[in-house]
């Protein structure tokens, strides 16, 4: 009969392979080596229990220093609300599209174009270039541009692909900043509240220009005019390609046209972020009309796309960089400098979105559904705006409320201050930016009454 196997514990003067005795059988052997390593573990065990947590931990920390910083002002609204228990509660803050329902959408197109993607055995995950997917790339150059667009013909342009909106305006701010004679970048004020981030981080100066007339609700084209006019010869211009971000104010075609010929005679570069083509009037076309303007008078200028609001592919982060130049080579050579920028940004960018443009853009009957989805996108919320001016105005509210249906996008600058935000937030639960600025897409027939009594309640009760 073997001897009974020795669970003899181990002390720290014992080898961590002891065993009772070498005489042993060795299978004997070998559970007493399994034996003594569980022992082990279990008294390693006990000695973490007993350990404390000292309370100077934290101040030890090389990030100690550190304090917490502030949330995001827009993306700090959304999670104010989730905060919120109220039955009630409204967020008016967000800058996606939602419902007559309140819920997220995705496209009927986008969800037949993914079915079809997961269906082709033959893709891959495979690293896209460095540029980006070819087709998404070309077919995004002619929806901003057009299919006839000189520019496009004459092969001057070139597009690369970026992550959504922000990444293609940070890549090609940080493409100015390397290779451009001017450092400085105007913003319209007020803007979106990211730009000024994005082009400060991509390594250029910031100033503003004139844009929204607060008096009137309205553009403030005058100021505009003298602002880039003083502008030094050279210095980048940002422009918001339609429904501007956040005012919902656009210049119009007469005013375009206008700023065209003073950015040209001035030499200024035109910087476009069109993240809501197609979404501002139903229309694709209409909506890019002020790109198309500039391009189409031969000079250089630059357009970041985002797909987030118009296909509804906010969490894919599909969009596009654009660069009209003088030449073919020209265009060549800032494309291999694109490249340099981006490498060392985010390597590549991601397919399963661009996928989903490109072949959205290259089918007509694809094509032609997205634009019925789209428009219908459009028309509900230029159907909010109507809607919350009528219960304005049915209620008597003081104050010329015509702004916004004359206002166009998801975005509406109701005029509200700092102080009445406050207090529609308190005593009904609605949340928007501290500047008064509302989503549109927020909004349903349902909820219309509940703002519009708060704005009435804000206007006559608060300051």
């Amino acid at each position: 009969m073997r001897p009974p196997v020795n669970l003899k514990t181990t002390t720290p003067s014992d080898s961590y392979y002891s065993y009772s005795s070498s005489s042993s059988p060795p299978s004997d052997r070998r559970l007493n080596i399994i034996a003594n390593h569980f022992v082990h573990v279990r008294d390693q065990m006990d000695s973490h229990d007993n350990i404390s947590v000292s309370s100077t931990a934290a101040s030890n920390s090389i990030f100690a220093h550190l304090v917490r910083a502030p949330e995001d002002p827009i993306l700090g609204v959304t999670v104010a609300y989730n905060k919120d228990p109220s039955p009630v509660k409204l967020n008016l803050g967000v800058g996606a599209y939602r419902t007559e329902e309140g819920k997220p959408l995705v496209l009927n197109v986008v969800r037949r174009v993914e079915q079809q993607l997961l269906n082709e055995v033959s893709r891959n995950k495979e690293y896209l270039p460095i540029v980006g997917l070819a087709d998404f790339n070309k077919l995004s150059a002619k929806l901003i541009f057009g299919a006839d667009s000189p520019a496009i013909q004459e092969n001057r342009v070139t597009t690369v692909q970026g992550l959504s909106g922000t990444g293609s305006l940070r890549v090609g701010g940080e493409f100015l900043a390397k290779h451009y004679h001017q450092r400085t970048i105007y913003l319209p004020t007020p803007t979106w509240g990211n730009h000024p981030k994005v082009f400060n981080l991509a390594g250029l100066s910031v100033k503003t220009y004139r844009y929204y007339a607060p008096a009137t609700r309205g553009l403030d084209f005058q100021g505009l005019l003298e602002d880039l006019g003083s502008a030094p010869s050279g210095s980048i211009v940002l422009l918001h390609a339609c429904a501007h971000n956040p005012t919902g104010v656009d210049p119009t075609l007469e005013q375009w046209e206008q700023i065209r010929q003073l950015i040209r005679s001035k030499a200024l570069l035109p910087f476009f972020d069109s993240a809501y083509q197609g979404f501002a009037s139903g229309s694709l076309d209409a909506d890019a009309q002020p790109v198309r303007l500039f391009a189409a008078d031969g000079s250089e200028l630059l357009v970041a796309q985002s797909y987030a609001k118009n296909m509804g592919l906010y969490g894919e982060r599909v969009g596009a960089l654009s660069i009209v130049c003088k030449s073919t080579d020209v265009a060549s050579n800032v494309e291999s400098q694109l490249k340099l920028v981006i490498r060392p940004m985010y390597s590549n960018p991601p397919i399963h979105g661009a996928s989903i443009v490109a072949a959205i853009l290259k089918d007509r009957d694809l094509f032609n559904e997205w634009t019925i989805e789209l428009k219908a996108m459009a028309d509900r919320i230029i159907n909010m705006r109507q809607q919350l001016f009528d219960a304005l105005r049915a209620r008597g509210t003081p104050g010329d409320w015509s702004h916004i249906i004359k206002q166009i996008g998801m975005f509406t600058f109701t005029g509200l201050n700092s102080e009445q935000v406050s207090f529609m937030t308190k005593e009904y639960h609605i949340y928007m930016t501290s500047d008064g600025r509302i989503s549109m897409a927020g909004l349903s027939s349902k909820t219309v009454p509940h703002l519009a009594d708060a704005i009435h309640a804000a206007v006559t009760r608060a300051a």
